[in-house]
């Protein structure tokens, strides 16, 4: 939400009101991931079978429903570590720069704090906040994406012992957050932390800048209606409408990155190395998924990430606003 310049004076410090946007944006992002997590893990699925010879899964109610199945409720929640490490992670820093950069147009234009920015400069705002939040968020979904997909790696099941009846069966131990991180690093060094981080800054700078700016713009409309102006006299539920607006601007905006990103962290894991040891680029994989699908497979799974991002975004602005109601 674009801070209200009143409640800009009446902050103490800068750091204090980078602590209430961390804060306040870490409990909102927690508290939509338990939600939205079998969805993302159903969306991540889809986009990296689009390479694929022959799909695992007809769709997205296919994919739930086998993964149920044959994983449970675990494997719904499969890699929800990571996601809720990086849902504090891009949501906290997501609105502090966005708080920050606002004051920075503020600055640039030589206008007063009491001044309020216009939809386009917030936009930006939201865009940069997004630049900034895509260095953070990459490792932590390259590990997440890894982890969706371990099930779809090997048989769940090994030999382990013999009896007279025939040989017992066990369950794979699949390997954790940390036991991902620490095998990348020693596979690939720090830098293959990154790997895909062209798609995240694509889809985290221009999906910010549609967010925050569908959120204001539509917060605005709401506001209008009943003749209010200042922003901090927004009801619960019109934080909600706007937030749920701006969930689906920023998963329409440039989900084909997303799925390019998704498909270069998971090659390894579901493809195997490239012939001849090549290195996957964000250009080369997203020409292979045009040949492969066309537009179709650069929105795979794109459907039940808006359907999920609706009521997310909705919950994520509901708590942020409330909370900055309540104690900013």
């Amino acid at each position: 939400m674009e801070v209200s310049p009143d409640a800009l004076q009446r902050t103490d410090s800068v750091g204090i009101r980078a602590l209430k946007d961390i804060t306040f944006g870490s409990i909102a992002g927690i508290t939509s991931k338990f939600f939205e997590h079998p969805f993302d893990l159903t969306k991540v699925r889809l986009q990296s079978q689009v390479l694929d010879a022959q799909a695992r899964f007809s769709g997205p109610l296919d994919c739930l429903v086998q993964t149920w199945r044959k994983e449970g409720v675990r494997g719904l929640y499969r890699g929800l570590p990571a996601p809720i490490v990086g849902a504090m992670a891009e949501n906290a820093s997501m609105f502090w720069a966005y708080s920050e950069l606002q004051n920075g147009l503020r600055w640039w234009h030589g206008t007063a704090p009491s001044e309020q920015l216009s939809l386009g400069q917030l936009a930006l705002a939201g865009g940069g906040a997004g630049c900034i939040t895509s260095f953070f968020l990459t490792p932590i979904e390259l590990v997440k994406c890894k982890m969706q997909v371990q099930m779809l790696m090997a048989p769940p099941s090994v030999p382990s012992a013999s009896t007279s009846s025939g040989t017992t069966l066990t369950r794979r131990k699949l390997p954790g957050p940390i036991a991902v991180l620490t095998s990348v690093v020693r596979e690939s060094g720090l830098h293959g932390l990154w790997l895909g981080h062209t798609g995240t800054l694509i889809r985290e700078t221009g999906g910010g800048a549609a967010w925050f700016a569908s959120k204001e713009g539509v917060a605005s409309l709401l506001l209008a209606r009943r003749g209010a102006t200042d922003k901090r006299d927004i009801q619960a539920w019109e934080s909600a409408v706007a937030g749920a607006w701006a969930g689906v601007a920023y998963n329409i905006a440039l989900f084909p990155a997303d799925t390019v990103k998704s498909a270069m962290q998971t090659e390894l894991e579901l493809r195997g190395p490239r012939a001849g040891g090549a290195r996957s680029t964000f250009a080369s994989v997203f020409r292979d998924m045009w040949r492969a699908q066309g537009l179709k497979g650069l929105y795979a799974g794109c459907g039940i990430t808006v359907a999920r991002a609706v009521p997310s975004s909705a919950l994520i602005f509901l708590i942020y606003d409330g909370l900055s109601k309540r104690f900013g």
